[in-house]
This record gives structure tokens, sequence and C-alpha cells, in this order.
């Protein structure tokens, strides 16, 4: 017996944790809207709006 609980309740608790998981995956999945496009040209470097802003700064310095 996991954890000293009886099969069926240690099920339980298990299925309730794993809704849970799933249904809050769905909420933050569906307040933020992913954009799951691909895109046909892959974009060039530093166009990404995801990049980290310290990316583009590196560069710069680095050319300089």
């Amino acid at each position: 017996m996991p954890a000293g609980v009886s099969w069926p309740r240690y099920l339980k608790m298990l299925g309730a944790c794993v809704l849970s998981m799933f249904a809050g995956a769905e909420v933050v999945h569906r307040y933020y809207r992913p954009d799951l496009s691909v895109p046909d040209i892959p974009p060039k470097p530093g166009e990404l709006k995801t990049e980290l802003l310290g990316l583009k700064a590196r560069e710069r310095h680095k050319s300089n």
C-alpha cells in the first residue's frame, strides 16, 4: 500500500490529482492562447517576439 493508505483511496487521490492537473493546463492554455502555427519560412535570428531582449544587445555588442 503506497504511503500507508488503501489502494482504492490511493487510486481516487491519484485520479483527482491527474484530473486537476489536466484542468489547470487547459485553463492556462485557453488563457494565454499560444500561437501553434508553423511559418513556411523560418524567421531570421532576432525576429521572434519570444527571444530574450538581451540577445539582441549581446549581438550588437559583439559586432562593435
